[in-house]
């Protein structure tokens, strides 16, 4: 018998927890309980306690977690125990600052290529990458075996962005467009539109 999967909500707050323990781990602390990972995240013990249920025991009641160990833990759970490549298309302002962020690597993941259509950018370098030319990217992703991408186009260009991406065997795309973009199933897709998120707060403002 198949075990159940686990709720996406729950897999979207593991990376919370896995950077609050970071953080502690930084700060020397050695033993965390529930309560003090909670006021880390802003949840309750009884959902930080539910959430890691489902992947086993981390803990004991009266002791806490082991941080170090807990951190170990749920790096292998989400596969951040590596460091993934990862594909690069648009080379704009965002592009270039989503290149050149310090802490990727440190979190589980490299830009190792770059693509762009514009004929001015093509052949410039971010730092060490040499900006590709994005009509060759199917080709280039395929050959080095890259399966996650982040799209930092415009949302005019994000469809057949995404649709380039997942013939060239991409699994996974972070997509900073605003707009939705359409692939198959077995493709995950994850967004990041700040505006969205503005207009969520707004909606309570005074």
């Amino acid at each position: 018998m198949q075990p159940a999967p686990i709720p996406d909500i729950i897999i979207c707050r593991l990376p919370l927890y896995l950077r609050a323990l970071s953080q502690m781990a930084a700060e020397g602390i050695q033993v965390a309980s529930s309560q003090e990972l909670g006021a880390r995240v802003c949840l309750s013990p009884a959902q930080i306690r539910k959430d890691l249920s489902h992947f086993g025991e981390f803990g004991k009641q009266g002791t806490g977690y082991n941080v170090a160990f807990l951190e170990e833990q749920l790096r292998r759970i989400l596969k951040v125990d590596r460091v993934w490549d990862v594909a690069l298309v648009g080379a704009g302002d965002l592009g270039r600052a989503i290149a050149r962020h310090g802490g990727l690597v440190a979190r589980g993941f490299r830009i190792t290529a770059v693509y762009d259509n514009d004929p001015a950018k093509i052949g410039d370098q971010i730092d060490e990458l040499v900006i590709q030319d994005a009509h060759r990217m199917v080709e280039d992703i395929r050959s080095r075996g890259i399966r996650i991408a982040v799209l930092a186009v415009p949302a005019g260009e994000a469809q057949p962005a995404a649709s380039m991406l997942v013939e060239a065997g991409i699994q996974a795309i972070l997509c900073y467009a605003p707009t939705a973009v359409i692939v198959p199933g077995g493709v995950q897709v994850q967004y990041i539109d700040p505006l969205v998120h503005l207009q969520r707060m707004t909606h309570s403002l005074r």
